[in-house]
């Protein structure tokens, strides 16, 4: 399709009505021309379709369609096929109903546990959230059929999400937020960003043309269109400009109205009218000329992978030997949920599930078990008669397994969560429970981190967060030792909500939040902290036990501009066949930048046999190595030794290794007549012309020439070199004992400022 050509031949309403919805999910026709109406719909999860007269908050029904795991599971599986697997089935659900575009992934940031909506998200970590993100995108693409990443940018919060305003240094948001979708749009070229209500550092990023347009189109390459969240848009010629094409949902002809105005008055140009409506036009041609009239949306079949993939996504934290379970036992199951699984979260992803396979009924294809409700998920009440139950069926049993979680009352979309526990009467069922039986499982279903003060009496803990609506299948399967559990956790789980670096800062006041934190985000800060958590990112046990050894590096000192290849081999020590996610962290050895103590920067997932071995090899470039340096405005790489972790979790290293890394980033000094001397020391140029004046000024302080050399950094240490470091260049004049006029010095800081350092 020329789309040129068609778009030269619409009016200026038609134009205008192209850059708006229809409805609530359907873009304008012109019947003129032959331009169909194109479907857009939620879907991070599975296919949310409704009619024209829908919502956008999962209130009404939509089309019997399969709910996969949420994001939340499936980013635990660590396993880049599995999602792109899901993202290929989203694909050919979305052609067999005629969506043009799929509302997700959703790839904001974990920054607090209490984030409502964090079910949906996928890590607390960008590399981990971009890696998986970028091959969903390429999964449902694939199938050619769009993408819609969100929500762009910095929404990490429900509370006031509509009006608040991120506030954000540069580096925190170079590297830990805009770098969650960086790698995602440069690697996986989705079809469209979808931006989101919140402002940014004072303004609504709906129209920020800084990161619409210099950055996700000028810097990372970006190629097809922004579509606004649903409402987001609050002056609709101010976001076109900025580089938001598409608004949603409809307006009744009001957006397109005042957008004509605008062009008419002068106040727009038409030609960013045109570029909108061909960024638009030329995706959704993409659909329509590659329409696969014999899809067939295979609910059954869905639903088995669905049961796949979370059988893969549960992370077991904690086994005292009691799992997998003994057919042979006599079995309780305990708990709402067991009989009725949440597996998916409130809010416009919410799926009318076609089939749903709780885990009382997926066990019956292992063996019987007795079943007790133990609480209900209406109020947080202790109902006497049911607590009495679960601990009867519990006492009679030889284990217990309990299904606990979050309601949908306590995680949504719309509101955050006001604490990080479970409900109470949870709490007290499991007290109650333990204190019978010993021998009990807990399973957890949640989107996001929860408290857990019975971990250290529980005989195992298995993480199966939202599962979808196959869940029961997959933990019975995880359960009963079928499938060999090999999740990691994607987030860290703090002992309590107090010990969250946002903490103090979230949910901000009025509509200022305020990210403190700065870089520190999740295991950033806790392992930066030595913070003792209850389980660290990257966490998950296994039925069977692996073996690292022989790390090797393809040199042991690059250039930043260099790739090292680093191989590890992984062995099968134990019995049972299982898959092992390998994670390698890099951890600078020390410089100037205030940095986390290690980074994830490469994870592989490996299937290996009882005493097979398989060796898996990583690519690191410059961004392996990086920190986002402002005064560049740009990565750079600091000259250093870098260790190379090669870990369980961010916690369990067993193979380290050191390689040195030398920058070619070239920048200008900023010194002046008050920085300090030690910073002007720091640098090979500034320690050879000071050496001389130096010396003297030691001299005049009554030191000698081992004192010059100390200060220097080249002898014992002492009171003499702490007192010059911390002195300002000024200083000088008054203890240089006349060797030195200020317009000298001035002229020794200029020469400096105008070298390069490396």
């Amino acid at each position: 399709m020329d789309v040129k050509a068609l778009v030269s031949q619409m009016t200026l309403e038609e134009k205008a009505g192209i850059c708006s919805g229809a409805n609530f999910w359907f873009t304008k026709a012109v019947e003129r021309l032959g331009i169909p109406a194109f479907m857009m719909t939620d879907g991070p999860h599975g296919l949310r379709k409704q009619d024209t007269k829908a919502d956008h908050l999962g209130i009404q029904n939509s089309v019997k369609a399969v709910c996969f795991p949420t994001g939340s599971a499936i980013a635990a599986s660590f396993d880049r096929e599995l999602i792109k697997a899901m993202g290929e089935a989203l694909g050919e659900a979305c052609q067999a109903e005629g969506v043009a575009v799929i509302l997700g992934p959703s790839i904001n940031i974990k920054r607090s546990p209490l984030c409502g909506r964090n079910f949906e998200y996928l890590s607390e970590d960008p590399y981990l959230t971009g890696e998986m993100a970028a091959h969903f995108i390429k999964g449902v693409q694939s199938k050619h059929v769009g993408v819609s990443v969100k929500h762009y940018l910095a929404n990490n919060q429900e509370h006031r999400r509509m009006s608040s305003d991120s506030q954000m240094d540069e580096r925190t948001l170079r590297e830990i937020y805009l770098a969650a979708f960086e790698a995602p749009v440069k690697n996986a070229k989705p079809w469209t960003v979808m931006c989101s209500y919140n402002k940014l550092n004072g303004q609504y990023v709906s129209h920020h043309p800084r990161f619409l347009t210099e950055i996700l189109r000028g810097e990372w390459g970006f190629d097809g269109f922004v579509v606004s969240d649903w409402g987001a848009v609050r002056e609709k010629a101010a976001g076109l400009k900025a580089g938001m094409d598409l608004e949603m949902p409809g307006t009744q002809g009001v957006s397109d109205a005042k957008l004509v105005k605008a062009v008419r008055d002068g106040e727009l140009s038409e030609a960013v009218v045109d570029q909108a409506v061909c960024r638009i036009l030329e995706v959704l041609y993409r659909f329509a000329e590659n329409r696969d009239a014999k899809a067939v949306f295979d609910r059954d079949k869905q639903h088995e992978l669905a049961a796949k993939i979370a059988s893969e996504s549960m992370a077991l934290l904690k086994n005292n030997g009691i799992l997998p379970l003994n057919k042979s036992k006599k079995i309780a199951f305990i708990g709402k949920f067991a009989a009725s699984p949440r597996f998916q979260g409130g809010g416009s992803s919410h799926i009318n599930s076609h089939k749903i396979s709780p885990a009382l009924e997926a066990a019956s294809r292992y063996c019987q078990v007795s079943y007790a409700q133990g609480y209900d998920t209406v109020k947080d009440e202790t109902d006497e008669k049911m607590l009495a139950e679960a601990v009867e069926a519990a006492k009679t049993a030889e284990i217990a397994v309990i299904f606990a979680g979050l309601p949908d009352a306590f995680e949504s979309e719309g509101f955050d969560r006001k604490r990080m526990s479970l409900p109470d009467c949870q709490n007290k069922l499991i007290d109650a429970v333990l204190a019978v039986q010993p021998n009990m499982v807990i399973v957890l279903h949640n989107g996001s981190p929860v408290e857990m003060p019975w971990a250290g009496k529980a005989a195992g803990i298995l993480e199966a967060y939202l599962g979808g609506q196959a869940v029961g299948i997959a933990v019975t399967d995880v359960l009963f030792g079928a499938v060999n559990p090999s999740g990691k956790l994607a987030e860290s789980f703090p002992v309590k909500l107090e010990d969250n670096p946002s903490y103090l800062y979230f949910v901000g006041e009025g509509d200022r939040v305020e990210y403190r934190e700065g870089v520190f985000v999740g295991y950033r800060y806790y392992d930066k902290k030595k913070m003792e958590l209850l389980f660290p990112f990257g966490h998950g046990l296994s039925y069977t036990s692996f073996e690292y050894t022989n790390l090797k590096f393809s040199a042991d000192s690059i250039k930043d501009t260099d790739t090292l290849t680093v191989t590890v081999d992984i062995t099968n020590t134990g019995k049972t066949a299982g898959k092992e996610i390998v994670q390698l962290y890099v951890a600078p050895a020390g410089g100037a930048i205030i940095r986390p103590e290690k980074e994830l920067k490469g994870f592989e997932k490996v299937f290996l046999n009882p005493g097979e071995t398989r060796t898996v090899s990583f690519s690191l470039g410059k961004r392996s190595f990086a920190y986002f340096c402002t005064q560049i405005n740009d990565w750079r790489v600091e000259t250093g030794d870098y260790a190379i972790c090669i870990a369980k979790s961010s916690r369990d290293i067993p193979l380290r290794g050191n390689v040195h890394v030398t920058s070619t980033a070239r920048v200008k000094h900023n010194f002046h007549i008050h920085t300090p001397f030690g910073d002007v020391l720091s640098v090979p140029e500034g320690y050879a012309m000071m050496k001389p004046i130096l010396e003297g000024m030691t001299k005049a302080l009554g030191g000698n020439r081992d004192e010059t050399e100390s200060a220097l950094g080249e002898g014992t240490k002492g009171m003499m070199e702490a007192i010059i470091r911390e002195m300002p260049l000024s200083g000088i004049l008054s203890f240089a004992a006349g060797q030195l006029s200020e317009e000298q010095l001035k002229g020794m800081i200029n020469q400096l400022n105008n070298q390069e350092q490396k």
